[in-house]
Protein backbone atom coordinates (compact mmCIF):
# COMPACT_ATOMS: atom_id res chain seq x y z
CA UNK A 1 0.00 0.00 0.00
CA UNK A 2 1.60 3.51 -0.86
CA UNK A 3 1.61 5.72 2.38
CA UNK A 4 0.40 9.10 2.59
CA UNK A 5 2.12 12.43 1.39
CA UNK A 6 2.04 14.74 4.42
CA UNK A 7 0.29 17.85 3.59
CA UNK A 8 -0.22 20.94 6.21
CA UNK A 9 -2.53 23.46 5.18
CA UNK A 10 -3.35 26.63 6.50
CA UNK A 11 -6.80 28.13 7.00
CA UNK A 12 -6.87 31.67 7.69
CA UNK A 13 -10.91 31.74 8.08
CA UNK A 14 -11.75 35.58 8.16
CA UNK A 15 -9.11 37.03 8.08
CA UNK A 16 -6.52 39.25 5.97
CA UNK A 17 -6.16 41.73 3.10
CA UNK A 18 -3.46 42.90 0.60
CA UNK A 19 -1.29 43.59 3.79
CA UNK A 20 -1.17 39.84 4.24
CA UNK A 21 0.20 38.87 1.32
CA UNK A 22 4.08 39.72 2.53
CA UNK A 23 3.37 36.42 4.63
CA UNK A 24 2.54 34.14 1.67
CA UNK A 25 5.36 35.47 -0.42
CA UNK A 26 7.61 34.38 2.96
CA UNK A 27 6.01 30.74 2.99
CA UNK A 28 6.42 30.49 -0.72
CA UNK A 29 10.31 31.50 -0.38
CA UNK A 30 10.80 28.75 2.59
CA UNK A 31 8.60 26.25 1.03
CA UNK A 32 11.40 26.10 -1.68
CA UNK A 33 13.32 23.94 0.26
CA UNK A 34 11.03 21.39 1.72
CA UNK A 35 11.32 17.98 0.43
CA UNK A 36 8.86 16.93 -2.05
CA UNK A 37 6.91 14.65 -0.23
CA UNK A 38 5.36 17.68 2.37
CA UNK A 39 2.92 19.60 0.55
CA UNK A 40 2.23 22.93 1.98
CA UNK A 41 -1.27 25.20 0.86
CA UNK A 42 -2.19 28.17 2.39
CA UNK A 43 -6.24 29.29 2.32
CA UNK A 44 -6.95 32.65 2.37
CA UNK A 45 -10.51 34.31 1.93
CA UNK A 46 -11.91 33.93 -1.14
CA UNK A 47 -11.07 37.66 -1.89
CA UNK A 48 -7.02 37.00 -1.52
CA UNK A 49 -6.94 33.98 -3.60
CA UNK A 50 -5.84 35.44 -6.91
CA UNK A 51 -3.24 37.61 -5.14
CA UNK A 52 -2.27 34.73 -3.08
CA UNK A 53 -1.02 32.50 -6.04
CA UNK A 54 0.58 35.96 -7.51
CA UNK A 55 2.92 36.22 -4.55
CA UNK A 56 3.11 32.66 -3.96
CA UNK A 57 4.68 32.33 -7.46
CA UNK A 58 5.69 29.01 -9.38
CA UNK A 59 7.25 27.48 -6.19
CA UNK A 60 5.73 24.28 -4.28
CA UNK A 61 3.24 26.31 -1.75
CA UNK A 62 -0.55 25.54 -2.97
CA UNK A 63 -3.74 28.41 -2.57
CA UNK A 64 -6.58 26.80 -1.03
CA UNK A 65 -9.86 27.97 -0.47
CA UNK A 66 -12.06 27.88 2.59
CA UNK A 67 -15.73 26.87 0.96
CA UNK A 68 -17.37 26.18 -1.95
CA UNK A 69 -20.55 25.80 -3.37
CA UNK A 70 -21.78 21.90 -4.81
CA UNK A 71 -23.30 24.02 -8.04
CA UNK A 72 -21.67 25.15 -11.05
CA UNK A 73 -23.45 27.91 -11.30
CA UNK A 74 -27.08 29.74 -10.90
CA UNK A 75 -28.73 32.24 -8.83
CA UNK A 76 -26.65 31.69 -5.42
CA UNK A 77 -25.56 35.04 -4.30
CA UNK A 78 -22.62 35.25 -2.38
CA UNK A 79 -21.37 31.89 -2.83
CA UNK A 80 -18.55 30.69 -4.93
CA UNK A 81 -18.27 27.98 -7.87
CA UNK A 82 -15.41 25.37 -8.05
CA UNK A 83 -14.61 26.75 -11.27
CA UNK A 84 -14.23 30.68 -10.10
CA UNK A 85 -11.60 28.72 -7.41
CA UNK A 86 -9.68 27.21 -9.78
CA UNK A 87 -10.02 30.58 -12.53
CA UNK A 88 -8.38 32.57 -9.38
CA UNK A 89 -5.74 29.69 -9.04
CA UNK A 90 -7.02 27.36 -5.61
CA UNK A 91 -5.63 24.06 -6.00
CA UNK A 92 -7.41 22.97 -2.98
CA UNK A 93 -10.98 23.37 -0.60
CA UNK A 94 -11.77 23.15 2.67
CA UNK A 95 -15.16 21.43 3.07
CA UNK A 96 -17.60 20.56 6.25
CA UNK A 97 -15.40 22.66 8.81
CA UNK A 98 -17.29 22.53 12.05
CA UNK A 99 -17.49 26.44 11.85
CA UNK A 100 -19.82 25.78 8.72
CA UNK A 101 -21.52 22.54 9.99
CA UNK A 102 -22.56 24.59 13.35
CA UNK A 103 -22.85 28.31 12.00
CA UNK A 104 -24.67 27.52 8.65
CA UNK A 105 -26.50 24.48 9.18
CA UNK A 106 -24.17 22.31 6.93
CA UNK A 107 -25.44 18.74 6.64
CA UNK A 108 -23.57 15.49 5.86
CA UNK A 109 -24.96 15.84 2.41
CA UNK A 110 -23.98 18.92 1.58
CA UNK A 111 -20.60 18.08 2.78
CA UNK A 112 -20.85 15.60 0.41
CA UNK A 113 -21.57 17.25 -2.28
CA UNK A 114 -19.21 19.94 -1.92
CA UNK A 115 -16.64 17.47 -2.00
CA UNK A 116 -18.06 15.77 -5.03
CA UNK A 117 -17.60 18.94 -6.86
CA UNK A 118 -14.27 19.45 -5.51
CA UNK A 119 -12.66 16.27 -6.96
CA UNK A 120 -14.36 16.13 -10.01
CA UNK A 121 -12.81 19.72 -10.80
CA UNK A 122 -9.51 18.09 -10.19
CA UNK A 123 -9.04 20.18 -7.15
CA UNK A 124 -8.23 18.38 -3.41
CA UNK A 125 -11.06 18.01 -0.58
CA UNK A 126 -9.50 18.67 2.52
CA UNK A 127 -12.84 17.13 4.43
CA UNK A 128 -13.62 17.54 8.14
CA UNK A 129 -14.94 15.91 10.83
CA UNK A 130 -14.64 16.16 14.49
CA UNK A 131 -16.40 16.09 17.77
CA UNK A 132 -18.24 18.63 20.04
CA UNK A 133 -16.89 18.27 23.85
CA UNK A 134 -20.22 17.19 24.84
CA UNK A 135 -20.27 14.31 22.13
CA UNK A 136 -16.58 13.89 23.68
CA UNK A 137 -17.57 13.64 27.53
CA UNK A 138 -19.85 11.10 26.31
CA UNK A 139 -18.00 8.38 24.81
CA UNK A 140 -19.99 9.54 21.33
CA UNK A 141 -16.58 10.76 19.53
CA UNK A 142 -15.79 7.64 17.51
CA UNK A 143 -19.48 7.04 16.56
CA UNK A 144 -19.74 10.58 15.38
CA UNK A 145 -16.90 10.74 13.53
CA UNK A 146 -18.31 7.23 11.60
CA UNK A 147 -21.25 9.02 10.21
CA UNK A 148 -19.67 12.50 9.83
CA UNK A 149 -17.44 9.99 7.34
CA UNK A 150 -19.92 7.92 5.73
CA UNK A 151 -22.07 11.08 4.75
CA UNK A 152 -19.74 13.31 3.74
CA UNK A 153 -16.72 11.39 1.77
CA UNK A 154 -16.98 11.76 -1.79
CA UNK A 155 -17.46 8.05 -3.68
CA UNK A 156 -13.58 8.71 -5.27
CA UNK A 157 -10.54 9.17 -2.72
CA UNK A 158 -8.49 10.91 -5.85
CA UNK A 159 -7.56 14.30 -4.66
CA UNK A 160 -8.60 13.51 -1.31
CA UNK A 161 -7.39 14.63 2.73
CA UNK A 162 -9.62 14.02 5.78
CA UNK A 163 -9.13 16.65 8.89
CA UNK A 164 -10.18 15.80 12.35
CA UNK A 165 -10.61 18.85 14.22
CA UNK A 166 -12.42 17.71 17.66
CA UNK A 167 -14.56 21.13 17.77
CA UNK A 168 -13.40 21.79 21.65
CA UNK A 169 -10.28 22.04 20.90
CA UNK A 170 -10.69 24.57 17.55
CA UNK A 171 -9.47 28.25 18.78
CA UNK A 172 -9.50 27.35 22.91
CA UNK A 173 -5.68 26.53 23.45
CA UNK A 174 -7.09 23.06 24.43
CA UNK A 175 -5.71 19.88 22.92
CA UNK A 176 -6.35 16.21 22.47
CA UNK A 177 -3.90 13.91 24.62
CA UNK A 178 -1.84 12.08 21.77
CA UNK A 179 -3.48 9.03 22.78
CA UNK A 180 -7.06 10.16 22.20
CA UNK A 181 -5.75 11.52 18.70
CA UNK A 182 -3.90 8.37 18.08
CA UNK A 183 -7.36 6.51 18.72
CA UNK A 184 -9.56 8.66 16.24
CA UNK A 185 -6.71 8.48 13.64
CA UNK A 186 -6.68 4.81 13.62
CA UNK A 187 -10.36 4.55 12.97
CA UNK A 188 -10.46 7.09 10.29
CA UNK A 189 -7.55 5.55 8.98
CA UNK A 190 -9.40 2.02 8.87
CA UNK A 191 -12.83 3.91 7.52
CA UNK A 192 -10.62 4.59 4.59
CA UNK A 193 -9.37 1.54 3.71
CA UNK A 194 -12.69 -0.27 4.36
CA UNK A 195 -13.99 2.25 1.92
CA UNK A 196 -10.85 2.90 -0.69
CA UNK A 197 -8.40 0.17 -0.04
CA UNK A 198 -5.05 0.86 -1.37
CA UNK A 199 -6.69 4.70 -2.05
CA UNK A 200 -7.30 4.78 1.23
CA UNK A 201 -4.24 4.41 2.86
CA UNK A 202 -2.58 6.74 1.10
CA UNK A 203 -5.36 9.57 2.00
CA UNK A 204 -3.73 12.13 4.08
CA UNK A 205 -5.37 12.61 7.54
CA UNK A 206 -4.37 15.74 9.08
CA UNK A 207 -5.11 16.95 12.59
CA UNK A 208 -6.37 20.41 13.98
CA UNK A 209 -7.20 22.01 16.46
CA UNK A 210 -5.04 24.64 18.40
CA UNK A 211 -2.01 23.34 16.24
CA UNK A 212 1.47 26.06 17.00
CA UNK A 213 4.36 25.88 16.95
CA UNK A 214 5.17 24.74 20.78
CA UNK A 215 2.79 21.34 20.48
CA UNK A 216 3.50 20.36 16.36
CA UNK A 217 6.38 18.79 17.00
CA UNK A 218 4.02 16.24 19.02
CA UNK A 219 1.09 16.34 17.39
CA UNK A 220 2.97 15.83 14.03
CA UNK A 221 4.40 12.30 14.79
CA UNK A 222 1.40 10.68 16.54
CA UNK A 223 0.36 7.68 14.98
CA UNK A 224 -1.63 8.06 11.78
CA UNK A 225 -1.60 11.92 11.90
CA UNK A 226 -0.15 12.45 8.03
CA UNK A 227 -0.10 16.59 8.94
CA UNK A 228 -2.19 19.66 10.04
CA UNK A 229 -4.68 21.32 9.15
CA UNK A 230 -3.62 24.63 11.32
CA UNK A 231 -5.93 27.89 12.02
CA UNK A 232 -4.19 31.03 13.56
CA UNK A 233 -0.84 30.10 13.26
CA UNK A 234 -0.76 30.02 9.57
CA UNK A 235 -1.89 33.90 9.91
CA UNK A 236 2.20 34.26 10.11
CA UNK A 237 4.92 32.85 8.40
CA UNK A 238 7.09 32.43 11.13
CA UNK A 239 4.49 30.32 13.37
CA UNK A 240 3.31 28.38 10.15
CA UNK A 241 6.66 27.73 9.01
CA UNK A 242 7.55 26.38 12.68
CA UNK A 243 4.84 24.15 12.47
CA UNK A 244 5.83 22.78 8.78
CA UNK A 245 9.37 22.47 9.77
CA UNK A 246 8.09 20.12 13.09
CA UNK A 247 6.64 17.57 10.15
CA UNK A 248 10.07 17.00 8.86
CA UNK A 249 11.93 16.89 12.16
Amino acid sequence: MDTPRKLIAGNWKMNGTAAALAEIAAMADAARDLPPNLTVAVCPPATLIDRARVAAGEGPLIVGAQDVHAEPAGAFTGSVSVEMLADAGAKLVIVGHSERRADCGETNPDVRAKAEAVVAAGLTAVVCVGETEAERDAGDALSVIAGQLDGSLPANATRLAVAYEPVWAIGTGRTPTALQIAEVHAAIRSDLIARYGDAGAATPVLYGGSVKPSNATELLHVDNVDGALVGGASLTAADFLAIVRAAVR
